[in-house]
């Protein structure tokens, strides 16, 4: 993220952090991340990794998307990028992310709200993806829908995969 991202981002958790009242050690010990990371992220520095930012947003009790959208743009972690591409509101409101994976890359997702379901959809590459205890393995074209109010996992070969997530929130919706 470039500095402008980081300060719209930091600005972003800022606000949400005190509109719950809660202190920085507070938010930093719910999300199992280090006081100082969440200090700097506050300030528009550093360079916080997809976990930091999935962690914030599940305490914050928002979406990811909810999360990063101020900054507008790509989070990326030692070999995964995500890019948030539209949020839809509605009856049934949607996040929709271009993924990109390296050869050899894992992921362990938290669960997300209960009810939100997820679609993959592999536009380039190869990948084993869904609930933790039964991932299935995807190839170019293929579309795969999971329950991700549970863990679930995103793991690459011998090559990177490019693939389409699209999440479907569950009654409440994103923030």
């Amino acid at each position: 993220m470039d500095d402008t991202a980081l300060a719209r981002l930091g600005q972003r958790v800022t606000t949400l952090r005190q509109h719950k009242a809660w202190s920085l050690t507070f938010l930093a010990d719910e999300a199992g991340i280090a006081k100082s990371s969440l200090s700097r992220l506050e300030q528009g520095k550093g360079n916080p990794t997809l976990d930091t930012l999935w962690r914030l947003a599940l305490q914050l009790e928002i979406p990811f998307s909810a999360l990063i959208a101020s900054a507008q743009a790509t989070v990326t972690d030692d070999d995964i990028s995500v890019s948030l591409m539209d949020r839809l509101q509605g009856d049934m409101p949607v996040d929709i992310y271009l993924m990109t994976l390296a050869p050899h890359a894992l992921r362990h997702a938290a669960p997300h709200a209960t009810g939100t379901r997820e679609t993959l959809q592999v536009l380039g590459g190869s990948l084993q993806a869904g609930v933790e205890e039964a991932p299935v393995m995807l190839m170019p074209g293929d579309v795969h829908q999971f329950l991700a109010d549970q863990p679930h996992v995103y793991r690459t070969g011998s090559q990177n995969a490019t693939v389409l997530v699209t999440i479907f929130y569950a009654d409440e919706g994103p923030a």
